[in-house]
C-alpha cells in the first residue's frame, strides 16, 4: 500500500498536558468497538471507572460521558490520561489514538494528514514558508477493498495536481487564484453529477453560528467576524491546500466535488474574516470539524445556502481585490 502524507507530518509531536487546549477536553469521544471488547477483559477499578462513564449519543453511538467542565472523564488534574497510563495507549480509543491525525484510505492508497483542530498541528501549518507538499512511501499492508469506482478515482486524482497548481500560482492575487479554483470545480462537478446549489436563506456568517457550541471563544470570533483583504501569504495557500487534500478525493463516494472546493475557498476567508491566526483555524476545526452535528449541518449549508453559492463567493472574493 501507498502512504501519502503532508511533509511535515512526520515532525508532529504531541505536548500532552503543556496544550494550550486540551483534546481531551470539550466533545465526546466515541468508544469503538476493539476497544469496548478489550475493557471487557479488564479487572479492578479501571474497569469500574469505565464501565461507570459509558453512555449513549443521540446517534446510538457509544460515548464516554463527559464529566464537569465538558472534561474527559479519565482527563486528570495534570491534562494526563488516566486511562494511558492504567493501560497503555495501545488501548484508548481509536479517536484518541489517532488525533488529530485523520485518514483516508481508497484502496491501495492511505492518506494521512493533521487536522487544524490541534493547536501544534495548526501552528505547524502555519509557520510552513513555502507551499504544503506531500510525501510517500509503501507501507507492507495489503489494500482494502472498496467499492470505488477506479475511473472516477483516477479522474479526481489527476484534477487535484491541477487544484494544488491554481491555489499555489503566485503569479496572481490569492482572492483571483481562489476565484480560478471555483470555476474549476464546477467545470469538475458537471463532468461527474448533477449539483443544484442555493435555495436556503441565511447571512454569511450565521452559516457559522453552530448549533453545537464546544468553545465559547469560537462565537466570540463568530460575532466579531468582517470582511476583509485577503493577503497572499503562504499560509491561506496551505489552507487552502489542507482542505483540498483533506476532502478533495472523498468526492469518489458522494460525488460532490464542488462542495469540496467550497471549502478550500471558504477555509481561507474563515481564517481572514475571523482572526487571520492559526488559534483561529484550531477553533473553527474543532467547532465544526469534529462536531457530526455541525459538521453535517455545515455540508448541506455548502449546496443549499444563496451565501455560499459560486456566484455569490467570488463577488465576495472580488471585493477583496479592491
Amino acid at each position: 500500500m501507498i502512504l501519502r502524507t503532508p511533509s511535515f507530518y512526520k515532525n508532529f509531536k504531541c505536548i500532552a498536558g503543556d496544550c494550550p487546549d486540551s483534546c481531551c477536553q470539550g466533545w465526546e469521544v466515541d468508544a469503538d468497538d476493539e476497544s469496548l471488547n478489550y475493557y471487557k477483559t479488564l479487572t479492578g477499578k479501571i474497569r469500574e471507572r469505565i464501565d461507570s462513564v459509558l453512555d449513549k449519543d443521540e446517534f446510538g453511538n457509544t460515548i464516554f460521558h463527559l464529566a464537569d467542565k465538558k472534561r474527559c472523564p479519565f482527563l486528570n488534574s495534570d491534562n494526563l490520561c488516566d486511562m494511558h497510563i492504567a493501560i497503555g495507549g495501545e488501548h484508548t480509543p481509536y479517536t484518541c489514538r489517532t488525533f488529530p491525525r485523520f485518514i483516508n484510505t481508497f484502496g491501495g492508497t492511505r492518506e494521512m494528514g493533521l487536522s487544524f483542530s490541534c493547536p501544534v498541528a495548526s501552528n505547524m501549518m502555519f509557520e510552513l514558508k513555502e507551499p504544503m507538499t506531500f510525501t510517500q512511501q509503501f507501507i507492507d499492508e495489503p489494500p482494502e477493498l472498496n467499492e470505488i469506482d477506479a475511473q472516477t478515482y483516477f479522474y479526481l486524482v489527476k484534477a487535484r495536481e491541477k487544484a494544488y497548481s491554481i491555489v499555489c500560482d503566485r503569479s496572481k492575487d490569492i482572492c483571483v487564484r481562489l476565484s480560478e479554483l471555483l470555476d474549476y470545480g464546477k467545470e469538475l462537478q458537471q463532468n461527474l453529477d448533477d449539483y443544484c446549489e442555493g435555495g436556503e436563506k441565511i447571512e454569511f456568517f450565521d452559516v457559522f453560528r453552530n448549533p453545537e457550541l464546544i468553545n465559547p471563544e469560537y462565537l466570540n470570533k463568530v460575532n466579531n467576524a468582517k470582511i476583509k483583504h485577503i493577503s497572499n501569504d503562504v499560509y491561506n495557500e496551505n489552507i487552502a491546500c489542507y482542505f483540498i487534500f483533506r476532502y478533495f478525493l472523498t468526492a469518489v463516494y458522494d460525488y460532490d466535488i464542488l462542495s469540496k472546493i467550497k471549502m478550500a475557498v471558504i477555509g481561507v476567508m474563515i481564517c481572514t474574516y475571523f482572526g487571520n491566526d492559526s488559534w483561529t483555524m484550531h477553533l473553527w476545526s474543532k467547532e465544526t470539524e469534529h462536531s457530526q452535528y455541525n459538521m453535517d449541518r455545515y455540508k448541506r449549508l455548502l449546496k443549499t445556502a444563496d451565501c455560499l453559492s459560486v456566484k455569490n463567493i467570488k463577488n465576495i472574493l472580488h471585493e477583496n481585490q479592491k
